[in-house]
């Protein structure tokens, strides 16, 4: 956590954002709630958890993100669920299991060092032909402003923002979001 996270989630909630996944891997269950606590109310249930998912249904939130750290959905989850993917064959075996999942790296990483893109743009073609990229796959890993039309032209129905969102500087954070929001959408 940082001083004024969640005055800059609600900002973006307010610009529009669709959906905010909180990853936060090294937060206590604890330190996550103290977050979403701070979040104003009316945007929880834009809200997947990648951690500690039982917060999802004791604050209303919009659903749960499977991953490593937590593969299965609990008893009596009430929302949507996605999962990250790392190969098209986890897409294969996952995507119809969830609400939606990640595909990543598409690109390499804009915030991670080393972590290259896992597919060629042929090889993503050709999952879109096939049907395996449609508009439940959200793309992920090296996202910018510049490659929003090729993942378009791609097929996938979204986008996730990692290093490129995160590190704008705060003053300049919604007006950055509003610019991605617009090379994302047809209206």
């Amino acid at each position: 956590m940082y001083a004024d996270e969640a005055v800059q989630i609600g900002q973006l909630m307010e610009a529009g954002l669709e959906t905010l996944h909180l990853r936060k891997p090294e937060a206590t269950e604890a330190e996550l709630e103290q977050l979403i606590v701070a979040i104003p109310t009316e945007y929880r249930g834009r809200i997947v958890t990648h951690d500690y998912p039982s917060l999802s249904n004791r604050y209303g939130l919009r659903g749960i993100h499977l991953n490593r750290r937590w593969p299965t959905v609990p008893a009596g989850h009430r929302g949507s669920v996605s999962r990250s993917c790392h190969t098209l064959a986890e897409v294969e075996q996952y995507r119809d299991r969830c609400d939606y999942v990640f595909l990543s790296p598409i690109f390499d990483s804009v915030s991670k060092a080393g972590y290259h893109s896992a597919f060629t743009p042929d090889e993503l073609a050709a999952a879109r032909r096939r049907g395996l990229i449609d508009r439940r796959v959200v793309a992920l890993g090296g996202i910018t402003a510049q490659r929003i039309p090729t993942i378009r032209r791609l097929g996938f129905g979204g986008v996730a923002l990692l290093g490129d969102v995160w590190q704008v500087p705060a003053d300049q954070l919604t007006t950055h979001f509003l610019q991605i929001k617009a090379l994302t959408h047809d209206d």
